[in-house]
């Protein structure tokens, strides 16, 4: 094979406020490959078919003398994120060529690898898109049942409050829940993302940006669970309308990522008078307790219809910035998907 463009998708600056497709981020084709014939090294060359497009993106797009829990983009080097790619060439053992595997990956079309630990070799005997792997089937959906298992505590009859409910963890959050019997009450940004979620099973589900959401909670309230996506306003809202002894589950705080002024939040003083209990999370501590359960059943049940999911497919690594600022700004219905290739 001819040497062929290895695109690459880059970023460029630390943003204020949303990033910005041709200033904070850009896609390159400087450099090529020739996957018959660049040198391993003893790893494996894998061709990159989609990737994962999160809203937790926006937080590595930062100096990199501010501390977090995930390392900052850097400046000049590809964007990087969980994806599914397929073994083109391997001198590696652990891999062979054909094998599809799931880990994180540059966002590039051609990578060399040389730790084959790093990734799972995705089986899929169920025969599902390998996007479902960086959705409902991969981080997102992992981040829903863990987080669910480890802090809900949930009894049948309570009722749980699930913003951002049409994306592809809130969307996961649902399901669990009403497959446990309990009330459901969820919000999102549109009316299509409404009628989604009551199509998955929610009892309440309603439009933030069209309905109070103080109203809906104090007629369909107490609250025993909040899973939190979006932080701001609509987190006070909850600890106001909260139950004794509710459990908040802090997954995401989206609404705040990308302003300059965060919302204050008010009414902390309740989780002392109402003994609630605030957790929050990163997904890949809870994993080594919850991944091999997951793994094992999780994508037969998707596969059965038991949890239904939505995909928003954006075609094209040089549109990667459009898919990321939708995201950010709730312009995506379901989960953010960057198809590279379909094989």
């Amino acid at each position: 094979m001819a040497p062929v463009k290895n695109g690459r998708y880059l970023f460029k600056e630390v943003p204020t406020g949303f990033p910005e497709p041709g200033k904070t981020m850009d896609y390159d084709e400087s450099e090529t490959i020739d996957p018959d014939t660049v040198p391993l090294n003893g790893g494996f060359l894998v061709k990159v078919l989609v990737l994962s497009i999160d809203p937790y993106l926006r937080g590595k797009m930062r100096d990199p003398s501010i501390k977090s829990y995930s390392a900052p983009f850097l400046v000049g080097e590809p964007f990087y994120n969980y994806g599914v790619g397929v073994v083109v060439r391997s001198e590696n053992s652990s891999v062979k060529p054909g094998d599809h595997l799931y880990g994180v990956f540059k966002f590039q079309h051609y990578v060399i690898e040389q730790e084959p630990s790093k990734f799972k070799v995705i089986e899929n005997k169920e025969g599902l898109p390998w996007s479902v792997y960086v959705g409902v089937c991969g981080m997102p959906g992992e981040t829903a049942d863990y987080a669910w298992k480890e802090f809900s505590r949930a009894k049948k009859g309570e009722t749980v409050f699930v913003t951002a409910g049409a994306g592809p963890v809130g969307a996961t959050v649902i399901q669990l829940a009403k497959s446990q019997g309990l009330k459901v009450i969820a919000s999102a940004g549109s009316d299509d993302k409404v009628a989604f979620m009551s199509e998955i099973g929610a009892d309440v589900a309603f439009n933030y940006k069209t309905v109070d959401t103080r109203k809906i909670l104090e007629k369909e309230g107490p609250i025993d669970i909040y899973w939190d996506n979006v932080g701001g306003e609509t987190l006070e809202a909850a600890i106001d309308y909260a139950a004794r002894h509710a459990r908040f589950i802090e997954c995401g705080m989206i609404s705040q990522y990308n302003t300059t002024s965060p919302y204050p939040v008010k009414n902390l003083l309740q989780i002392v008078g109402k003994e609630l209990s605030i957790n929050g999370f990163i997904v890949g501590t809870l994993r080594p307790k919850y991944e091999a359960e997951f793994y094992a059943t999780f994508p037969a049940r998707v596969a059965r219809g038991e949890i239904r999911y939505k995909e928003d497919r954006v075609r094209g690594l040089e549109r990667a910035g459009e898919a990321i600022v939708a995201v950010q700004s709730g312009g995506n219905f379901g989960k953010s998907v960057l198809i590279l290739a379909d094989e």
